[in-house]
């Protein structure tokens, strides 16, 4: 715990987001985070087994769940996890590259999933044969919409927040549950499993469909009575997605076999409806996955609002980043220049073909808040015992998926290792352009 570190906010917050609010940015984000995306590319690596990889992925995400509830009760702010990092850590060159590091990811995941939401539009509206810029189209369209939705104000984003995670949850239950009905158990029989350390290895990837939780922590300015409602809608988002994304996965894979789910890697969940409900799910998916990455990409821009205001705050980013909109009370600039940064990369980079390196990210970040958070126990009064079982998990998650990568894809594990880099690189060198004194 660092000295002269600013005191949490009140617990008792009169704030505008409600714990049913709360819940739904927290649904939202993780559903539509590559759910309708992952099976193929999961499939490659864990085969029948997804639903082991999504249920360990949901445990560690819980285990991370306890620590960022007990940080957020303590310190409930519209800074979320970097007002943590900075409270564990201090404000030197190292907590820096970790909070750009964080700023890197959200990116990078956002642009991916306005991309799929661009995909899934593209082939619902147009037809499967429309041409590429359609994607990037609508990719930049949603993007720009949802960034005036902010704008306007938390209470806006979370009420369209609720709307749109309402219709997605409908659609994904109903769907789970008819395939569970209709299973062929042999598909999913644990003689074809690949070895556990495979099906570990891959973790890191399905977890990239929990990394919307993070989200949660960020509404602790907005949120009413932070201190009882924040570790609740972490533990209900999070349990509620984790029995959803374990009923797909195994829904998917009896009803299709490993070969068939990876074949149609980008819409495996929809192809998987054609059996039971002919082209009308098929559509019904589409339109879920459509729905489903609005809610995300909602998610992640309103974390944008108080990341980068609390970056600029504390120096980590111009301070333009965090000046208020003239228009509008719920916006920043720094909602602005996030959505300009998101729209570049969707457009100019196959920000699918870094899917994972975005999750490896946030796990090692995940990892880092753990470590600070083992620091200010006697503050939060969480459980070491939980905290350890935490960091443990999420380190073998790290190793395993670069092990995997080292030696499947050594191109992904030289990006991956050169973002981690490039984030402390590029905090140095804002610090020196700034003028800003290290401390120790």
């Amino acid at each position: 715990m660092t000295e002269n570190t600013p005191e949490p906010e009140s617990s008792t917050n009169e704030g505008i987001i409600t714990l049913r609010g709360a819940v739904f940015i927290g649904i939202g984000s993780m559903v539509g985070a590559g759910i309708f995306a992952l099976f193929g590319e999961a499939g490659a690596i864990a085969g029948a087994a997804v639903w082991v990889s999504f249920l360990v992925g949901g445990i560690i995400a819980l285990l991370q769940g306890y620590s960022f509830s007990k940080l957020g009760a303590r310190y409930p702010s519209a800074g979320g996890l970097i007002d943590w990092i900075v409270r564990g850590y201090g404000s030197g060159l190292f907590t820096g590259g970790i909070v750009m590091l964080g700023y890197f990811s959200v990116i990078i995941v956002t642009a991916m999933v306005a991309v799929s939401f661009g995909n899934y539009a593209t082939s619902l509206l147009l037809g499967a044969d429309a041409p590429q810029y359609w994607v990037n189209i609508f990719a930049t369209a949603i993007v720009i919409l949802l960034t005036a939705v902010n704008s306007i104000g938390a209470e806006t984003a979370s009420k369209a927040q609720t709307a749109v995670v309402t219709i997605v949850l409908i659609v994904l239950s109903s769907f789970a549950i008819a395939m569970l009905l209709q299973l062929d158990t042999t598909l999913l029989a644990p003689a074809s499993y690949p070895p556990m350390s495979y099906i570990l290895a891959s973790v890191a990837l399905t977890f990239f469909a929990y990394l919307g939780f993070g989200v949660i922590a960020f509404t602790g300015g907005d949120l009413q009575n932070p201190r009882k409602n924040l570790p609740r809608a972490m533990y209900i988002s999070l349990s509620f997605t984790m029995l959803l994304y374990v009923a797909l996965a195994i829904g998917v894979f009896g009803t299709l076999t490993v070969e068939e789910v990876i074949a149609n890697a980008d819409t495996a969940l929809a192809v998987a409806a054609l059996p039971i409900f002919g082209q009308f799910g098929y559509t019904m998916i589409s339109i879920a996955a459509v729905f489903a990455t609005t809610g995300a990409i909602n998610s992640q821009l309103y974390a944008a609002i108080g990341a980068t205001f609390t970056m600029a705050k504390d120096g980590h980013l111009p301070p333009v980043f965090g000046k208020k909109r003239r228009r509008g009370q719920g916006g920043t600039q720094g909602l602005v220049i996030s959505a300009i940064l998101i729209i570049i990369m969707a457009n100019l980079f196959d920000v699918t073909a870094i899917a994972s390196i975005g999750s490896a990210v946030a796990l090692v970040i995940f990892a880092l808040i753990t470590i600070a958070h083992l620091r200010m126990t006697k503050e939060t009064q969480a459980s070491r015992a939980i905290l350890w079982l935490a960091l443990l998990t999420t380190s073998l998650a790290i190793l395993l998926f670069a092990w995997y990568t080292l030696i499947t894809s050594p191109q992904t594990f030289a990006i991956l290792a050169a973002t981690i880099i490039l984030a402390w690189v590029v905090e140095a060198v804002w610090r020196t352009i700034s003028k800003r004194e290290l401390s120790t």
